[in-house]
């Protein structure tokens, strides 16, 4: 059997514990209270970060972007203003299976050439059927675009067909090997209406979710600031206990 005493209320409401108990408990609030502010702002850093990533005006491609230059982060789902004139229809491909609104179809993608730049792969919409190629608009173009990376390689979705001018992805790579263009080194998904020959534009990708480390000083400051309140409340029973057992002992 346990030598301890058992609890007491009366001993641990003391006069001689009231000061320990309220250094305790302001040490605990304090701690909680600043491990929250610490997230708060950790919150807010996330928010301004998305905030950045997805309000982005709309610029010109060629005041963002130069040729034979890589694609970078700056550039992901980048808003831009395309002007240029379209390769002959002929030129076009299809991309291959690509769902939208629950079907099967494929993206139409159709060489611009760039006033003063290279050629930009521009997907001008999505179409149930690859049958024949729309014309393309003629004469000089201004469409609305948003900038996107080449596609990942999958499984049998680099190789392309010349007859059928189908491939399994816009996968940049094998198209700069496959046409005869200087291409940029991504491509462009249509928001404009005008350029999509009746298709059914394609919804550009969102931009991704902003990494956690984001603010990660701040997110570990809440942490520190929270393992400081757990020391505090132990410290506190820890000081009340001793207190007491050497207070029964000058009884004893």
């Amino acid at each position: 059997m346990s030598d301890r005493p058992p609890f007491s209320p009366r001993a641990w409401l003391s006069p001689g514990l009231l000061g320990l108990h309220v250094l305790g408990i302001v040490a605990v609030v304090f701690c909680v209270l600043m491990g929250l502010w610490q997230m708060g702002v950790y919150d807010s850093r996330q928010h301004d970060e998305q905030a950045d990533k997805r309000e982005v005006p709309r610029v010109a491609l060629t005041d963002l972007w130069t040729p034979d230059t890589p694609f970078t982060r700056v550039l992901n789902h980048r808003p831009v203003t395309i002007d240029g004139s379209f390769a002959p229809a002929d030129d076009q491909i299809w991309v291959t299976p690509k769902e939208q609104d629950g079907r099967e179809g494929a993206w139409l993608v159709a060489p611009l050439q760039v006033d003063g730049g290279d050629t930009m792969l521009v997907v001008r919409g999505w179409s149930a059927s690859t049958d024949t190629f729309p014309p393309v608009p003629a004469g000089r173009v201004s469409i609305d675009a948003v900038l996107e990376p080449g596609e990942p390689a999958e499984a049998a979705a680099g190789a392309f067909d010349p007859a059928d001018r189908t491939i399994g992805a816009v996968r940049l790579p094998t198209l700069i090997n496959e046409m005869p263009y200087d291409l940029y080194s991504g491509f462009a998904v249509s928001t404009d209406a005008s350029s999509a020959g009746g298709l059914d534009l394609v919804p550009p990708p969102q931009p991704g979710d902003v990494s956690w480390t984001v603010g990660l000083r701040n997110l570990a400051y809440a942490l520190q600031w929270w393992v400081f309140g757990m020391f505090a409340a132990f410290m506190w029973w820890r000081m009340c206990t001793e207190t007491i057992e050497a207070s029964r002992a000058k009884v004893a």
